[in-house]
């Protein structure tokens, strides 16, 4: 087409004008509702353990209710951040943390999911008994030797990903700061469009 996204939508707005009705602010309330959710779409509450989503148990203070015991919420989880999910609970969102939050703060969805795959793998090659997968056996993998060298590849993807998503440097990352996929947002809102 010859020109780059930016020009692109400039000559869109000077074509077509710009549309207020058609803007979504892009604020927490967008982030959370547009964040994956488990295939059910949402997680019974344990009265001691919180939510459970993929393997790992999340924890609130807001649990602690008894009326929200053994109670199917909504729930979404961050597919960059493991140690991280969100419950719908009292009318709002709520953020949970995970029962071993410093091992999986920061880990990738795809990051978790080679690692149960590699802890499976090794268990089928050493014993018969049946492996029940939860977050202490991913924690312990995750901050392993082994984990560091075998999901190296993908830790490399996930920082390309988190750049781009935070519209940083990829130089930048490469340097060692860090990059959150909520660093450096777009402007305060994203708008649709159709056809320029």
């Amino acid at each position: 087409m010859g020109q780059g996204p930016r020009e692109a939508f400039t000559s869109g707005l000077e074509m077509g004008g710009s549309r207020p009705q058609r803007i979504i602010p892009y604020d927490q309330n967008f982030i959370l509702t547009t964040m994956p959710s488990t295939p059910r779409g949402g997680a019974l509450i344990s009265p001691s353990r919180g939510v459970k989503i993929n393997y790992v148990y999340y924890w609130s203070d807001v649990f602690r209710d008894p009326e929200l015991e053994q109670r199917r919420v909504p729930v979404r989880y961050d597919p960059f951040d493991a140690g991280t999910a969100y419950a719908f609970c009292r009318n709002r969102w709520v953020d949970c943390h995970s029962e071993y939050y410093t091992a999986l703060r920061g880990r990738s969805e795809r990051e978790m999911m080679l690692a149960a795959k590699e802890i499976f793998s090794r268990h089928r090659q050493h014993s018969e008994r049946r492996l029940r997968m939860n977050a202490k056996a991913l924690a312990v993998f995750l901050e392993s030797v082994e984990a560091e060298e075998s999901l190296l590849m993908q830790r490399a993807h996930d920082r390309e990903t988190a750049a781009v998503r935070s519209g940083g440097d990829l130089q930048q990352e490469v340097r060692g700061a860090p990059v959150s996929p909520r660093d450096g947002v777009p402007p305060d809102a994203v708008e649709l469009y159709g056809d320029f």
